[in-house]
């Protein structure tokens, strides 16, 4: 079985918990390649907001590169995957994604994912948005990428955060056709 190479941009937005549970389900699955690029900015807003360490963002299954290192293989349109996650996504990636300005690993890859017609999904966790984010949103949609706001739904009744959590998590899942049960569906 040939396993889907995701990789996984962690921005400095708030919304580490969601970064972490990705990172969980995707590890989870046995089908699944997982390669994590982490900004400088993220790794602090991880030590602030939450008592979770680094290892349970980039777990040993997975491969993680510096966001310094424009010339890692995620940079590289010949280099093959199946889709990029941005969870969370400051506005700061956001734009530098929507405007193609590559600086970093994390926006050259998103911009590679864009240009080889690959699924690019973009997790704001900005609230609320400016005419500049949405403007932003808009323009990034037009390039190919999916727009997921962190605001997971309630008819599978949450009870804790981690709920909350694993019901997103289940979405960006959703769209790139990988298995899940990390939350009930409509009707089931």
């Amino acid at each position: 079985m040939t396993k889907k190479r995701i990789i996984l941009g962690v921005t400095g937005a708030s919304g580490s918990l969601y970064a972490a549970t990705l990172v969980q389900a995707l590890s989870a699955c046995e089908d699944v390649d997982l390669h994590v690029i982490i900004s400088d900015a993220a790794r602090e807003v991880l030590r602030l907001e939450t008592d979770l360490s680094l290892n349970d963002l980039v777990p040993p299954s997975c491969t993680e590169y510096n966001i310094k290192d424009i010339a890692a293989p995620p940079a590289s349109g010949s280099w093959r995957h199946h889709g990029m996650i941005l969870c969370p996504c400051s506005m700061a990636s956001l734009s530098a994604v929507a405007t193609g300005l590559g600086t970093n690993l994390i926006h050259r890859a998103a911009d590679v994912t864009l240009k080889e017609r690959k699924r690019l999904i973009i997790v704001p966790r900005e609230a609320p948005y400016n005419t500049i984010h949405l403007k932003n949103m808009l323009a990034a949609d037009q390039a190919g990428a999916i727009i997921i706001p962190a605001s997971p739904g309630f008819y599978h009744r949450p009870k804790t955060i981690e709920d909350l959590a694993n019901h997103l998590a289940g979405k960006i899942l959703d769209q790139l056709d990988i298995s899940h049960t990390l939350y009930k569906r409509w009707g089931n």
